[in-house]
């Protein structure tokens, strides 16, 4: 045990990081048992080595190297990372939340979501993601389906919302396993946007 304890001691926060998995994301702040200028040098020199890439003030990421270059990881683990730092709550909304649900095959640009953490913009590879602050109201949702339909519906609008996308709806609808909660989060919705789900809970 104490041997264990002292190949832990020895081991540099450079040889830490080095260590970690590719696809991994870290902060500055995940290393708070440093001095703060000390793990700013040490994430720069990972950084200047290309072991690391910057993409925002405080956030790095682990790329993997394939031979077409390096691959970041996903948006949707970034964004995850970023939520679990920052104890939020972060919700796909526009054309992520089309996309998500499989309304859209359009691979958004820029990927949007809705946090009750702090706004922020991140460049990852040659996307934006950008981060929203939103209102209390689109995250009283039980189940993450309707949340994300709300979402999705709203940047779709009501006059484009034709037999395919019914097909999509209907069949997420029917594969939601929380179906007591699927039902109350129907009620929540807006009217328009209930109309349309609700008689779909028929024989689900």
């Amino acid at each position: 045990m104490n041997d264990e304890h002292t190949i832990i001691e020895k081991t540099t926060l450079k040889e830490r990081i080095e260590a970690l998995p590719e696809d991994s994301v870290l902060f500055r702040s995940d290393f708070p048992e440093y001095h703060a200028e000390f793990v700013g040098s040490t994430l720069s020199e990972l950084t200047s080595t290309g072991v690391l890439v910057k993409i925002s003030q405080g956030i790095y990421v682990k790329p993997r190297n394939s031979r077409f270059g390096l691959v970041f990881p996903s948006v949707e683990k970034v964004v995850q990372a970023i939520a679990i730092r920052d104890k939020a709550e972060v919700l796909p909304s526009g054309m992520t939340a089309l996309n998500t649900l499989g309304l859209s095959t359009q691979v958004p640009m820029n990927y949007t979501y809705l946090t009750t953490g702090s706004e922020r913009t991140i460049k990852l590879s040659n996307h934006q993601v950008i981060l929203k602050r939103g209102v209390p109201k689109n995250f009283c949702y039980s189940t993450r389906l309707i949340a994300l339909l709300v979402q999705a519906l709203r940047t779709l609008k009501q006059d484009n919302v034709g037999e395919e996308e019914f097909l999509v709806i209907r069949e997420l609808i029917s594969k939601e396993p929380d179906k007591e909660n699927l039902g109350r989060d129907i009620d929540l919705m807006p009217g328009w946007m209930k109309r349309i789900v609700k008689p779909m809970l028929v024989n689900n």
